[in-house]
């Protein structure tokens, strides 16, 4: 494994709590960071399984953009018609 030292600017009480938490679960304040780290690239992909998202998937036309979402939040918050199409 190709490894890296890096260093990083933690409150005293944050890595005090960390390492706490280490000890109790039987592990390393280094592996608790690199899982943490590793998950970020996989917490996108997790939403998308969401119920709630699954839920949401279709309920708009496939031709909307964020731009006729702020053109809808825009009319929405100043009173006049939302613009269509």
């Amino acid at each position: 494994m190709n490894e890296s030292k890096l260093t990083v600017r933690v409150p005293r009480e944050t890595i005090t709590r960390a390492k706490a938490y280490a000890r109790q679960h039987g592990t390393t304040l280094t592996r608790l960071i690199t899982a943490y780290l590793e998950h970020l690239d996989s917490a996108s992909t997790e939403l998308a399984d969401a119920p709630i998202v699954r839920g949401l998937i279709g309920s708009l036309p496939p031709d909307v953009s964020v731009g006729d979402y702020y053109a809808y939040l825009e009319a929405k918050y100043r009173g006049t018609e939302a613009p269509s199409d």
